[in-house]
């Protein structure tokens, strides 16, 4: 798998990697007392009242030896009193990267409070002040929540002997949160509560390998369920780069709906009726093409560029000149070129006005990140001054650490692996191992990220019990809580999938 491609796929918005130098691994750092800052609040979710502990805290991760090498930052929202806790589920949630902080999901969709920014997509989010507003659509009624924040990112930090190698990968990342997620779940008396993850992006990633992992290690934790936002699990669906025939296949359907949002295609068709339409051809006529290539006739080859127009809405001979293959790269400049702008990759509504009109990819970067990144941002960092009275010694870092990524899920010394990463085998084994365990799958029409196609691909496939994941759709992007019509969908989805 080509691991820079893979960074630019699921970073979650304003990647900056923060990473430590050569010497600075070789030296011991100081290992300070862990802070904690707890408040208490009320809120009402789910119509209810509800009286809930707030407590921001880090928490030491060891190595074998018992030596502390890393704090894991997390913010755990519990009620108060909780009662009985084998009738109180608890939720741990985390965003993606890999090398992202849970901002995204704890300012977007969780959180008591949450950032608003344009649900249309129309104009940035600019600058200060910003609009933070209670959650109407949270969950605190049904479940507790546990954010969490992975070394590098947030206040997550190495100490000790700790190093980048021991965090900055596949499998040492899964190792972490495990060994986090059983120790809050022992520090706070709650092996007997319904549990479950809840991931985005590169969090799909992990929580599919986490949950395997968590029934390991000599402490074995089933889980009740899982909610994968934007799922990444198979990453040959989700890598546009040349000769890999399996993205052409899923990303189609996505560019299809995103050609239908912006009227350049599926003109008197219902997006649901135009995306089916679109299913059909994709298993059907294109996927045979593809797997044909140079042994199409051109008759052959003109009967699929015409229909690859109708669908993408793309010039019928920039599709023949592409070999019937456009990576989502260029349809992100092609699609409005003749309006002079590119669309987003997390979110095709987001549209961005760049100097260079003919360069074959946005070169300002994704309008879906930074016309929202900064109130995401500054959002996070006013609501715990403000609400959660947290005070550090150092910036909370959005998006950090994972510079070297070793994207192995073999040791390291193994001979050979298949590739690129696919966690979805090990949720289908955990499905299989856990009848208990349930999946709810959330996909954003217009996400050139993570196609939801790839999710349909992906989910037929693994060894996954089908009969027990559910499939949601919303009109917007990776991130769709940020269209406020599919916030509040997605929140009615989650509750529903908890109480089912």
């Amino acid at each position: 798998m080509h691991k820079i491609v893979l960074f630019f796929l699921f970073f979650i918005p304003g990647l900056t990697l923060h990473s430590q130098s050569d010497a600075q691994e070789q030296d011991q750092k100081p290992i300070p007392c862990a802070k904690s800052f707890e408040t208490l609040h009320q809120g009402v979710f789910g119509g209810k009242t509800i009286n809930y502990t707030a407590t921001a805290k880090e928490t030491f991760l060891t190595n074998k030896a018992g030596d502390s090498i890393a704090t894991f930052w997390s913010v755990a929202y519990t009620k108060n009193p909780i009662g009985d806790v084998t009738k109180r589920p608890v939720t741990f949630i985390f965003n993606g990267g890999p090398g992202s902080a849970s901002l995204w999901l704890h300012m977007g969709l969780f959180g008591p409070k949450i950032i608003k920014v344009d649900s249309e997509a129309k104009k940035d989010d600019g600058a200060a002040p910003y609009n933070l507003v209670a959650n109407e659509h949270g969950l605190l009624d049904l479940t507790d929540l546990v954010f969490i924040d992975p070394v590098g990112t947030g206040y997550s930090r190495l100490v000790g002997n700790g190093k980048g190698k021991d965090f900055y990968g596949l499998n040492e990342d899964v190792a972490s949160f495990a060994q986090f997620i059983r120790k809050w779940v022992t520090d706070n008396g709650r092996w007997f509560s319904p549990k479950y993850l809840a991931g985005e992006s590169y969090g799909t990633t992990r929580a599919a390998y986490l949950g395997k992992a968590l029934e390991g290690s000599g402490q074995n934790m089933a889980l009740n369920g899982m909610i994968l936002i934007s799922q990444a699990l198979d990453y040959a669906g989700s890598t546009s780069i040349h000769y890999n025939i399996t993205s052409y296949i899923t990303y189609l359907p996505s560019m299809a709906a995103t050609a239908w949002y912006h009227k350049k295609a599926g003109e008197g068709k219902t997006l649901e009726v135009f995306v089916k339409e679109c299913r059909e051809f994709t298993y059907g006529d294109y996927t045979k093409a593809l797997y044909k290539g140079n042994l199409l006739n051109n008759a052959e080859k003109d009967e699929i560029a015409e229909k690859l127009s109708y669908f993408i809405g793309l010039d019928k001979d920039y599709i023949l000149r592409s070999n019937l293959r456009v990576l989502v790269e260029r349809f992100q400049k092609k699609l409005l070129e003749g309006q002079g702008l590119a669309i987003g990759r997390l979110d095709g509504r987001f549209m961005g006005d760049e100097a260079d009109d003919v360069a074959e990819s946005p070169h300002l970067g994704d309008p879906a990140s930074y016309q929202i990144g900064a109130a995401y941002t500054a959002g996070m960092n006013h609501y715990f001054a403000t609400d959660l009275k947290v005070i550090m010694d150092r910036p909370y870092i959005t998006s950090g650490g994972g510079e070297g990524w070793r994207w192995r899920t073999t040791p390291d010394d193994a001979y050979w692996e298949p590739m690129p990463v696919n966690t979805a085998p090990f949720l289908g084994e955990t499905m299989r191992r856990n009848p208990e365990m349930k999946v709810m799958v959330a996909n954003g029409y217009y996400d050139l990220i993570t196609p939801f196609f790839d999710a349909e691909y992906t989910f037929a496939r693994n060894g996954i019990v089908t009969e027990r994941v559910t499939m949601n759709y919303y009109e917007a992007g990776h991130m769709m809580y940020t269209h406020e019509p599919d916030l509040k969908k997605l929140s009615e989805d989650i509750r529903a999938f908890l109480t089912q």
